[in-house]
């Protein structure tokens, strides 16, 4: 039987496709430290276990195709203490930022269309796309340059006849890079003179670190048709289980078609809606506090990585991602080598390897990826064994 081209194109999740190699680590006995997802650690706040133990209707119905009420209000409300006026009809909710994504993609490409994305780049921008037909045309960066990319001659020198949007997210997956004002007006600028869709992924918004806060690219009033934001209770709130995210769009015929495929889906789960309104109650302070504990572990990951000989990364300023070019030959085999051959009195470690975060054949192969998500005695023990590893590994 024949499978469609679409999924062919399609890879296996670099956070997740060593997970067979990873359960038989661990029933021969090994611990494993795992760098390779970001799920955070950071509680979730009670007030969403509140709200779902406190629901009380007689029926778990559906719900409204675009949302219940209560969420969509709770995400409005959130963008206007952001300096950002949304009516509830921008805000469509999704299961997850991945809908989110998965609605906007196909809203806007035909096979044969082309998206801009910075690369490295969150590795399921390729499966979303791939499933639409069109294609990811990369605006290349460095480990070297700290994975610089917003340069106009960069960027337009890659536009043409078929490029129909710029994908970004920012704060930056995998990369923790970050846009100043100045850079995200450019970026707006660029989409608006070319009449692109400027889709922005800003899930870890509250995750900054420089002292600055991120710059929405809804913040710019006169790219409203342009922007579509990609959002999520995931991250935000330590909720990755609750599935809960948002495409918003101030672009009246944008939200009119994205509308087509939540009715097509019927709805987000309810109860996990009615959770997530709750946790845009949560105050200053949760942000504040899960930041300063993001900062520390961002300083320890810099500071071990310092350490081994080799390396080249420059310091993130945002998300809670560390991408790094280490000194081995390959990544995947390296990663594979940690789980089958490597260990420290039983201990090893897991990351995610670089090559399926790029779109331009052969880059990325040296790279990894490290969520810093793990509690300071552990981050620095998992430091410790990629040290150990890389240096076991080299030696063989």
């Amino acid at each position: 039987m024949k499978f469609s081209e679409k999924i062919q194109r399609c890879g296996l999740s670099p956070m997740r496709k060593f997970t067979p190699y990873a359960v038989k680590a661990k029933e021969a006995g090994k611990k494993i430290y795992h760098l390779n997802i970001g799920q955070p650690d950071i509680e979730t706040p009670p007030v969403f276990f509140d709200a779902i133990t406190n629901f009380r209707e007689a029926v778990l119905a559906y719900a409204p195709s675009p949302g219940i009420p209560a969420y969509l209000e709770a995400v409005r409300g959130y963008y206007a203490k952001l300096g950002i006026a949304l009516e509830t009809s921008d805000i469509l909710a999704t299961t997850g930022g991945s809908e989110a994504l998965q609605i906007a993609l196909s809203c806007i490409l035909d096979p044969g269309d082309e998206i801009l994305v910075p690369e490295p780049f969150y590795p399921n921008y390729n499966t979303f796309v791939n499933l639409t037909g069109g294609k990811i045309t990369p605006i290349p960066t460095s480990p070297e340059e700290g994975y610089f990319y917003a340069d106009r001659e960069r960027i337009v020198s890659r536009i043409n006849e078929n490029t129909r949007a710029i994908l970004l997210s920012n704060p930056g997956n995998p990369t923790g890079v970050i846009l100043s004002r100045e850079e995200a007006r450019l970026i707006a600028d660029i989409a608006k003179e070319y009449g692109l869709f400027l889709i922005a992924d800003e899930v870890y918004r509250e995750f900054v670190y420089n002292g600055e806060i991120t710059v929405s690219m809804a913040s710019f009033e006169d790219v409203q048709e342009n922007v579509i934001l990609i959002d999520s209770v995931s991250k935000r709130f330590s909720a990755c289980g609750a599935r809960i995210g948002a495409v918003i769009s101030r672009n009246k015929e944008f939200m009119a078609q994205a509308m087509k495929i939540c009715q097509g889906r019927l709805c987000s789960a309810t109860l996990d809606q009615v959770g997530a309104a709750e946790l845009y109650t949560v105050g200053p302070e949760y942000f504040l506090a899960q930041r300063d504990e993001y900062r520390r572990r961002r300083d320890t990951v810099m500071s071990k990585l310092a350490q081994i000989p080799g390396v080249i990364c420059k310091q993130p300023e945002g998300a809670f991602y560390v991408m790094a070019a280490l000194p081995v030959d390959d990544a995947d085999k390296f990663q594979l080598w940690l789980l089958e051959e490597f260990q420290d009195n039983g201990d090893t470690v897991m990351f995610a390897p670089g090559e399926p975060f790029y779109a331009t054949p052969g880059k990325g192969k040296n790279e990894i990826r490290i969520a810093y998500v793990l509690k300071q005695a552990d981050l620095e023990r998992a430091m410790d064994l990629l040290a150990l590893g890389i240096e076991a590994y080299n030696k063989r």
